[in-house]
């Protein structure tokens, strides 16, 4: 790992989104998303997609400059078109209204449409948490995991996130994973690294199991989590930020990209959820009473969901620096010199 101070990592995240020639606005919503997942030590969702950013744009499949346009539909529902360009600004654009919808009406949706999705999903569940909302979130790409029993790509990665506010200043209660059993973030930082993948993560293109994740990456697929219930999840996560909400599937996505080798494009569900606006006056006795479920993963020693990741932010932000994969640095710094 490459240590580097978190001005020495921003500055090297602004000159690659810069080089490649996205807009200051968006190389600045951007940075801000990629920042927060490598300071949390979630490498495969951090500064590693930089020049997934880059290749999008040269393919031209994102837009580099066009502005998110927000639909106001209904008291309770925002759509909002990214207009094809990278989802962090529309994100971040549209989340402060969705969260003043949700706090009036008790429940609110924004519909992402039209966006290429980059990092992680906790990021915009942590920005309703911090307004005391519960929130869930979901997103769809490109077809590349077959369903269970299957052997040809029907769902993408199709990550969802949750997350529930703590009342008493306690981090919150938040959970971020793909419906496979491997990031494909992850999957690609073996290949990097050149290690083999434990079992159960891919296919051939015959189908077959295999632990090499060159042969998942470039020939064969991915799989789900949890067997037939895991093909279910990933399932509903189509319905969900695709049709539901306007937008394509994962395998429209693909057909779309056309072999370019571009980000996923397609949308993406954020749903908030106000506990005082819809509990009133006991609100606060319920998000007490919540706190016996996360008094019985502490009684029992249990690591919760995120807890990883609050205690690098903590260690991070207290030295200063992040630590970066040493060979994603090197492939960063190649491209600053070509």
């Amino acid at each position: 790992m490459i240590k580097l101070t978190h001005v020495q990592a921003k500055q090297l995240c602004n000159q690659v989104l810069v080089k490649a020639g996205y807009s200051d606005i968006h190389a600045q919503a951007i940075e801000e998303v990629l920042m927060q997942a490598q300071l949390d030590d979630c490498h495969s969702h951090g500064l590693y997609r930089l020049l997934n950013c880059v290749t999008s744009l040269k393919k031209g499949k994102v837009s580099a400059d066009l502005l998110p346009i927000v639909h106001d539909i209904s008291a309770s529902v925002l759509k909002v078109d990214a207009q094809n360009a990278m989802a962090p600004l529309a994100i971040q654009t549209a989340i402060p209204q969705l969260v003043e919808k949700a706090n009036t009406q008790g429940i609110a949706l924004l519909a992402l449409n039209n966006c290429v999705h980059t990092t992680a999903l906790w990021y915009e569940v942590e920005l309703l948490v911090n307004a005391g909302l519960v929130g869930l979130v979901c997103t769809s790409n490109h077809a590349w995991v077959v369903p269970e029993g299957g052997c040809i790509p029907l769902f993408g990665t199709n990550p969802m996130a949750f997350g529930w506010p703590r009342p008493h200043g306690e981090n919150p209660f938040i959970f971020d994973f793909s419906t496979t059993a491997m990031a494909r973030g992850d999957i690609e930082l073996h290949r990097k690294n050149g290690q083999t993948l434990p079992d159960g993560c891919g296919v051939d293109a015959q189908g077959q199991p295999t632990n090499d994740p060159e042969v998942i990456l470039d020939a064969g697929a991915m799989k789900t989590f949890g067997a037939h219930k895991g093909s279910a999840l990933a399932a509903m996560i189509e319905l969900l930020a695709g049709p539901l909400i306007g937008d394509v599937l994962s395998i429209e996505s693909q057909k779309i990209d056309a072999g370019a080798g571009g980000s996923p494009l397609g949308g993406e569900f954020i749903l908030a959820i106000s506990p005082e606006k819809l509990l009133g006056s006991q609100s606060q006795y319920y998000l007490n009473s919540a706190e016996q479920l996360f008094k019985g993963y502490e009684e029992q020693q249990i690591r919760m969901p995120s807890a990883r990741r609050y205690k690098a932010r903590a260690e991070n932000l207290a030295s200063g620096s992040i630590n970066i994969n040493e060979i994603v640095y090197q492939d960063l710094l190649e491209y600053l010199r070509t």
